[in-house]
């Protein structure tokens, strides 16, 4: 009975020792496993492209001065009305057209008025503004603009208000094609580190689209726009 009990208990103890054995094992094999996949590699990709805008605003601005406020709201007119003119002389669709309000400013009626004595008491200025998407017509009555202004009509172009703007109203359209080229060329770079550390490219572990940008190629081309993305993509490192 003795002898019976002391073979049950080696038997027992036997296996427990295989048993923590196997599973020492298999922790270890879990634990090496783990390690394996937890092996990262984060990468960039880019695509940056370039784009002709499809949208311009023109803003033309004019200024009259003079000391009768019914003869200058006329003179505003008529020089609006040559603007006008000369645009759709050249192209520019009448609905592409829009004339604000012109701003008049009675020099004698302000509360510190530092002009007194000047020559001109009132002044006024009038802005034409043109939408469009036909950019080359655009482009080519800017250079004619010269012609009006030998005419008697003084063009205030240095404000801010009346620069010229290009759009890039697409991006919907080509974020696609360069989102798939950013990922790609992650890829690409991350298939290189891989290569250089003797290391097998694995899946995706994570990835973030960065915001695209868009911004004039150069301060002499702003009607042609550079188009930019950058996404970040982390992937899985194996032996």
């Amino acid at each position: 009975m003795n002898q019976t009990s002391k073979a049950s208990a080696i038997i027992l103890g036997v296996s427990l020792v295989i048993g923590l054995a196997v599973l020492g094992s298999l922790f270890r094999d879990t634990v090496l496993a783990y390690k394996r996949l937890d092996r990262t590699v984060t990468v960039k990709g880019l695509s940056e492209r370039e784009y002709n805008a499809d949208v311009v605003i023109w803003p033309i601005q004019f200024s009259v001065a003079g000391n009768d406020l019914g003869q200058l709201y006329q003179s505003i007119d008529d020089q609006a009305a040559k603007v006008r003119g000369f645009l759709e002389g050249n192209g520019i669709a009448a609905a592409e057209i829009t004339t604000a309000p012109p701003a008049i400013t009675d020099k004698s009626a302000q509360q510190y008025n530092a002009n007194a004595g000047a020559e001109f008491r009132y002044t006024g200025v009038q802005s034409i503004n043109v939408y469009s998407t036909n950019i080359d017509a655009v482009r080519a009555v800017m250079g004619k603009l010269l012609q009006l202004g030998k005419q008697g009509i003084a063009f205030t172009g240095d404000q801010y208000n009346s620069q010229t703007e290009y759009l890039f109203t697409r991006l919907n359209e080509v974020k696609p094609e360069m989102i798939e080229e950013a990922t790609r060329n992650a890829r690409e770079v991350a298939q290189k580190f891989a290569e250089d550390s003797d290391s097998t490219l694995g899946k995706i572990r994570s990835a973030s689209q960065g915001q695209f940008s868009i911004s004039d190629r150069d301060r002499n081309n702003p009607h042609i726009k550079r188009v930019r993305v950058v996404s970040t993509v982390e992937y899985y490192l194996s032996d």
